[in-house]
């Protein structure tokens, strides 16, 4: 099952939502912009949050910056297997980073955008991740995220844009460490058009220590 549309992606979005995570103030609009609620089923999306991300709930048991770049441009500083080190530019030199992978079907159509980056020490959520997914997304089903075998969790979409709708999400030092040695989680929608039917798409972990060790030197 696939959504009737591709989403076409931003990737200067993306970099420009990192920014506001990782400075704290997007987390302070949350009150105004609540996520949609879970429905009454087996799962749930009420878990504690660090910092406005949501930590979820267990289910069940290589490029430079090109010259006329200015500030606030966004550029690919390396790659690492699966994943791309995405940048933004800034007027001192210290570009902040992220880790980012398109997500594909299996017909090879964009289906979600994982963008990933570390936190500063001393909170819940050792790492932080925006998911950008298609705007036909049936919102009150959430995102269901699986790594290899361990149990599902679920988050809940914060908003949605031109562009697709947005689940900002947290990960625990334990967590970032499953996806250090694991090697591929599975992200879960449902679509709008198909509430019975599940979109379920791969991130492959393979590249994810190294680019995420690059990440983390950039935002100490």
């Amino acid at each position: 099952m696939t959504f009737a549309t591709t989403p076409t992606f931003s990737k200067s979005f993306a970099l420009a939502l990192f920014m506001a995570c990782t400075s704290g103030a997007a987390w302070a609009q949350d009150a105004a912009a609540p996520a949609p609620q879970t429905p009454d089923t087996t799962v749930t999306a009420d878990a504690p949050s660090d910092a406005g991300l949501a930590m979820g709930t267990e289910v069940g048991a290589e490029g430079q910056p090109a010259a006329n770049d200015g500030v606030g441009s966004s550029y690919v500083e390396a790659k690492f297997e699966a994943w791309e080190q995405r940048c933004i530019r800034t007027e001192d030199g210290s570009d902040p980073c992220q880790l980012y992978q398109l997500l594909l079907d299996s017909e090879n159509n964009a289906v979600a955008e994982f963008s990933m980056f570390n936190l500063p020490a001393g909170g819940q959520a050792a790492a932080g991740a925006t998911v950008i997914v298609p705007l036909e997304t049936l919102l009150t089903e959430n995102l269901v995220m699986t790594v290899d075998s361990a149990a599902p969790k679920v988050y809940p979409f914060t908003f949605c844009s031109s562009i697709g709708c947005v689940a900002r999400i947290g990960f625990t030092a334990a967590e970032v460490e499953q996806f250090k040695r694991g090697a591929k989680a599975v992200l879960t929608i449902v679509p709008v058009v198909a509430p019975d039917q599940k979109v379920n798409v791969d991130l492959s972990l393979k590249g994810f220590t190294a680019g995420y060790t690059a990440v983390s030197a950039t935002n100490p």
